[in-house]
């Protein structure tokens, strides 16, 4: 019990503090989408850079812990995908919810979370996962969307759409600048530290505060089967396949901590906007976020409970 009430529940409350604020009229749409634009553009790009800039990429970057939290993360997109068919949905809303299953919300909550239960140290398994995260789901989502929109239809220009969907992401960005500088040895003079973490403080408190305003606007509509599909493939499959691998692998204490904790966060806001820009699924993927996020309460939960 002390994991739900130390661990998970403030970083709901922050939730719920943002949700009730835009519920009651006392945060505007327009302040959550700004507020959103600031952490998604800025703040949280910050944090990722120095977390990435900060980590021994020689040690924490191995190939078990990449391949337990990305087998999860595989299986989720597949049964999402192959769940969706079977419920007579489309191929392209069936590509869409098993994107739901695919990218789980491992920055504004998964990084909070295993912060205050592992402590700040723990983080840098996260952050190796994260490095790649935004790049590997949209690569595969992407691919996949583009493959069955096509119909047999020439895909010259699939490269060009992946490269563009995963380098006009700021968060991408932030990655991209924080190898550069890991891996040039390079030192960031003190006074531009110190206004990166000026920045950094900043996102995940306010990350938070607004991720509850944005749910807010996502009602738990749609196809009650669907919205269980996406919540079994994000909540329970996809960390359960990061357990049983990592456990096979090896993984020490540290390593299976990040990356199973990671693979149980509820599907990102991104899982939305992928939906949304493909014009697809986007009823289900709203509702799965919502939906999913609130079960995630207790899921988590379960997961810190057996986690070593």
């Amino acid at each position: 019990m002390s994991a739900l009430v130390d661990v998970i529940l403030p970083v709901f409350i922050l939730i719920g503090a943002g949700y009730g604020a835009v519920w009651l009229g006392w945060f505007s749409d327009a302040g959550v989408d700004g507020l959103m634009n600031f952490t998604q553009r800025f703040a949280i790009p910050c944090l990722l850079f120095r977390g990435i800039v900060e980590i021994d990429l020689g040690a924490e970057f191995s190939w078990p812990l990449l391949l337990s939290f990305y087998l999860g993360a595989i299986s989720g997109f597949t049964a999402g995908l192959i769940g969706g068919r079977l419920f007579g949905r489309s191929w392209e809303d069936a590509v869409a919810i098993g994107f739901c299953g695919l990218f789980s919300n491992s920055v504004l909550l998964g990084l909070p979370i295993a912060e205050r239960a592992f402590g700040t140290e723990a983080l840098r398994f996260n952050y190796a996962i994260i490095a790649v995260h935004a790049p590997f789901c949209y690569l595969v989502g992407v691919t996949v969307m583009e493959i069955v929109r096509a119909r047999g239809e020439a895909l010259g220009g699939l490269p060009r759409k992946v490269t563009r969907a995963m380098f006009h992401n700021a968060l991408v960005i932030g990655i991209a600048l924080g190898f550069i500088v890991n891996l040039s040895g390079v030192s960031l003079p003190r006074v531009v530290g110190d206004a990166v973490d000026l920045m950094v403080r900043a996102a995940l408190p306010a990350a938070l505060f607004g991720l509850g305003g944005i749910l807010y606007r996502y009602k738990p509509e749609g196809d009650l089967k669907v919205i269980a599909l996406i919540c079994g493939a994000s909540l329970v499959l996809h960390p359960s396949v990061a357990w049983l691998v990592g456990q096979g692998l090896g993984l020490s204490v540290g390593q299976l901590r990040g990356s199973v904790l990671t693979a149980a966060m509820a599907p990102g806001v991104n899982t939305y906007i992928f939906a949304n820009i493909y014009g697809t699924a986007r009823r289900s993927a709203a509702s799965g976020v919502l939906i999913g996020t609130m079960v995630s309460l207790l899921s988590v939960w379960v997961w810190l409970l057996i986690l070593p």
